[in-house]
């Protein structure tokens, strides 16, 4: 018999369990036993106002904010709209069935004032590190970095040349990534200004090369140029993970660019031991992190790189290349394939360059010579810690780079995770820090995604209480 659903009278009570409604294997059961939020009141009270109308609860403004990392919702308008109907979001916000939903527009007052003020984005995000480390996903011998670009919002028509001068409108009209680029400029300027007043270092005096294109969306964002891909403007997403289980032990956004990537390294390396005091033994990452700078810093903390050093001395037109020569360490001497020696005057350039320079008659009279240089003399250049870069080339044929080569492959994995399943493909927040907040958010929902898949899946005798 066909039946029909009665459209009468409904009940006038109900008695309604939004516990009992999300299932015991949900992934939000797992991740509400991982995340602690209980610090966030007593953290975040100084930035509050004691008068006015009450706020909205930072708690759960975080929840709803991890939620749609972790589940993708790329757009808080649409994070409002599927925790208004989706009971299991519900429950993980510690909302009711009738609770009202925030906002959208709260979250962007609260992440640029009171979550940048007090840092509690990468709070939350060391915290799941902390509790990575506790569950024994976190080995703490081998790490690897590497950085991924990511587009930025902004539509690559409208940009200048970088050496135009460019009339930026009035703080008033302009927007927050405006005003933020801005307010860096003024920042480098009057450092600038001191640099010459005497008070500055060198280095910080340099001349910096103006960036070719800038959006005038998005000045912070880097003009990206490629073999074969349409420019674009784009950002970094640096991360640092630990081998054993792909744990992101820190994240950053960055400006793309290679002296950015070798410079937020040291920092996250750093940061990590004096969070977690964790040193690894052993760091791995690509050739751009093969410059002298970085390996002589590892190697000073006792660091093994596993790094394919950055070289350019290969010379592509077939002439005699600096691998063609032999160094002399106790004569300091270069001896070139034809047996003559070019010495140096020890006198530096630029700070860690070396040159070594063949007598004029060696060279005139070499049989050798078309294929060594059509100048008068051949020159060769050393770095002051060439020894170090000979000593990261010899472990590069050794099992433990090998290894090393083979577990960095995980840190891809999560940036192939971050596009593919994150869909963080092409940001949504403009500007430095609304990028940075971008990356530790995903890095914090990758890591939550993480332990809920080895740790709420293990064997009932191995697990641990999610």
């Amino acid at each position: 018999m066909l039946g029909r659903q009665e459209s009468g009278q409904g009940q006038f009570f109900y008695s309604f369990d939004l516990d009992k409604v999300v299932p015991v294997d949900h992934l939000v059961r797992q991740i509400d036993g991982f995340l602690d939020l209980s610090w966030v009141h007593n953290e975040l009270a100084p930035f509050y106002s004691h008068t006015g109308r009450p706020s909205i609860d930072p708690v759960l403004m975080i929840r709803m904010l991890v939620l749609g990392y972790v589940f993708a919702l790329r757009s808080e308008r649409r994070l409002c709209a599927e925790v208004q109907v989706n009971l299991a979001y519900r429950w993980f916000c510690k909302l009711g069935i009738e609770d009202h939903i925030p906002d959208r527009s709260v979250f962007c007052r609260a992440r640029r004032e009171r979550f940048r003020e007090s840092d509690a984005l990468r709070r939350v995000f060391e915290r799941v590190v902390a509790l990575c480390i506790s569950a024994g996903l976190v080995g703490g011998e081998a790490f690897s970095v590497d950085a991924s670009l990511i587009k930025a919002d902004v539509n690559k028509t409208r940009r200048l040349p970088g050496d135009q001068p460019i009339t930026w409108p009035k703080a008033e009209e302009a927007s927050h990534a405006v005003r933020e680029y801005i307010a860096a400029l003024d920042a480098a300027n009057s450092d600038k200004d001191g640099d010459e007043d005497g008070g500055g270092s060198s280095e910080g005096s340099r001349r910096r090369k103006p960036p070719k294109e800038v959006s005038l969306t998005d000045p912070q964002a880097t003009w990206v140029t490629r073999p074969g891909v349409d420019p674009f403007f784009a950002y970094d997403a640096n991360y640092l993970i630990d081998n054993k289980a792909g744990i992101i032990l820190d994240a950053v956004g960055t400006r793309a660019n290679r002296a950015v990537e070798i410079a937020v390294t040291q920092i996250m390396v750093d940061r990590v031991e004096r969070r977690f005091d964790l040193r690894p033994k052993r760091l791995a990452g690509d050739t751009a992190y093969g410059a002298v700078r970085l390996l002589k810093w590892l190697v000073d903390r006792k660091i093994t790189p596993h790094v394919p050093v950055w070289d350019k001395s290969a010379r592509p037109d077939g002439t005699f290349s600096r691998a063609d020569f032999v160094f002399d360490k106790k004569r300091n001497v270069y001896v070139c394939p034809g047996g003559a020696e070019l010495t140096s005057t020890g006198n530096i350039d630029q700070g860690h360059i070396v040159y070594y320079r063949a007598s004029k008659s060696d060279c005139s009279g070499c049989a050798l010579k078309p294929k060594c240089t059509t100048a008068v003399v051949r020159k060769i250049t050393r770095d002051v810690n060439e020894d170090v870069r000979d000593h990261v080339r010899a472990l590069a044929n050794t099992e433990a780079f090998e290894q090393s080569h083979r577990e960095r492959k995980k840190v891809e994995m999560r940036f192939a995770h971050m596009k593919r399943i994150l869909r963080l493909d092409r940001l949504r927040l403009r500007g430095l820090n609304g990028v940075r907040d971008e990356v530790l958010l995903t890095a914090t929902a990758q890591n939550l995604r993480r332990l809920a898949k080895l740790i709420c899946r293990l064997p009932p005798q191995l697990a641990v209480p999610c």
